[in-house]
């Protein structure tokens, strides 16, 4: 037995060494790449459109590529082919004390006195919480969620819909209800995606329940006024690290039966989250506590506030754009009054005649999500600020151009 631990730890630690050399040669090779492409952006014929519809959050890989060594995973063979840890769970709890302790370095949530859950995404987990808060109801759950909102929430809800749940639109369709007994189920985002404005519940009451979607609530997209403390608090890794492609997420559950429906959930669906995406996230985690622990915050705050500010200068000598206001805050985790860095700019269409707004930026070659896809009018349209460095400068050429373009005929007519 000590010559097969002895072998094993060889083998594990060649493994590291060779996870390092495969790093460094990946971050060679990429940027060989890059020097060879020598792409234009500028040119009007590199793209036929800019893609801003969805949150890839590709705005940090410059920050991973600078991190490769203490990121980089590599799993032999014979690791990790059970189906459980050798507690026979189905949850890393190495990475659930790193989870809580990056949230204890972000100050953005009170983790102490709740359970946690890992599941494919945030996806999943919201799809659990409504499952769990619905089982024991003496009638069917409304399940609402403040406009705009995030579309997921009704098509993953009426995809799954049966007698327990239902999804019935905007939360003032309830709030307007005489009838004060009916069961509600809110999904309350805050950040908010679309506008990443900071959100709480409408619903109050004992039949009245909310999840708490804080996917984007990290000092990256949003000042940290207070921790989040609610009794079901759902993130992801997606907009935490980057790393979409692993598909996962987590939530904080204070009441036990909720916490017992949720794992259910997740059990017979996955019979428990990948082995392999919770080994990524925790050397993800790992490598965000290395040195002051902070450097993935500031980097993130510093790049999406610029983006902010890039946008919002050519957006400001406009009239016929405009963003969403979001003014400065307090944040605990900077310690100091800081201004917006959302993950999304809300843009709206002024001009009576712009009443489908992405058709307009449509003809500019940006490709948006249209307003009414957040239950709101189409005046509205929802730009990702989350991608490359190169999509986002095509972006703000693009939009530049149509700035202009509205300053020349003004000065024709």
């Amino acid at each position: 037995m000590p010559a097969m631990k002895a072998e094993i730890d060889q083998a594990d630690a060649s493994a590291q060494r060779r996870q390092t050399a495969i790093a460094r040669d990946a971050m060679y090779r990429a940027s060989t790449e890059i020097r060879k492409m020598q792409i234009d952006f500028s040119r009007e014929d590199v793209f036929c459109k800019v893609q801003q519809r969805c949150g890839d959050p590709l705005f940090l890989e410059p920050f991973w590529m600078q991190h490769a060594s203490t990121s980089a995973v590599v799993v032999t063979g014979w690791h990790r082919m059970s189906y459980t840890f050798n507690d026979h769970s189905f949850v890393s709890h190495e990475l659930e004390s790193h989870i809580r302790r990056v949230h204890s370095v972000a100050k953005n949530a009170i983790t102490k006195g709740k359970k946690i859950l890992f599941g494919g995404g945030s996806t999943q987990l919201l799809g659990a919480a409504v499952y769990a808060l619905s089982m024991n109801l003496s009638s069917p759950a409304s399940v609402v969620a403040a406009a705009p909102a995030y579309p997921l929430y009704q098509t993953q809800t009426n995809f799954f819909r049966n007698t327990h749940f239902e999804f019935k639109g905007d939360v003032t369709t309830l709030k307007n209800d005489s009838n004060t007994e009916t069961n509600a189920i809110e999904f309350v985002t805050s950040p908010n995606n679309p506008d990443g404005s900071l959100r709480e519940a409408v619903l109050q009451g004992v039949s009245a329940k909310a999840i708490y979607d804080h996917a984007y609530y990290w000092p990256h997209f949003t000042a940290i006024p207070a921790p989040a403390n609610e009794d079901i608090m759902i993130f992801t890794i997606s907009k935490l690290t980057g790393h979409a492609g692993s598909r996962f997420g987590w939530a904080f559950v204070k009441d036990e039966n909720v916490y017992e429906n949720m794992k259910t959930y997740i059990s017979v669906a996955e019979m428990g989250l990948s082995r392999e995406a919770q080994l990524r996230a925790l050397k993800l985690m790992k490598a965000i506590l290395t040195g002051n622990e902070t450097d993935i915050f500031d980097y993130a705050y510093n790049k999406m506030s610029d983006r902010w500010q890039k946008l919002s200068q050519i957006i400001s000598s406009s009239k016929r754009f405009s963003l969403q206001k979001i003014s400065p805050l307090f944040c605990n985790f900077f310690e100091k009054v800081r201004g917006p860095s959302p993950a999304y700019a809300w843009l709206k269409c002024e001009r009576e005649e712009d009443s489908n707004c992405n058709l307009v930026l449509g003809e500019a070659k940006i490709i948006g999500r249209a307003g009414n896809l957040f239950n709101v009018e189409d005046r509205y349209v929802r730009l990702s600020l989350l991608k490359s460095d190169d999509d986002f400068n095509l972006l703000l050429q693009r939009l530049g151009k149509l700035v202009e373009s509205e300053k020349e005929t003004a000065k024709i007519m």
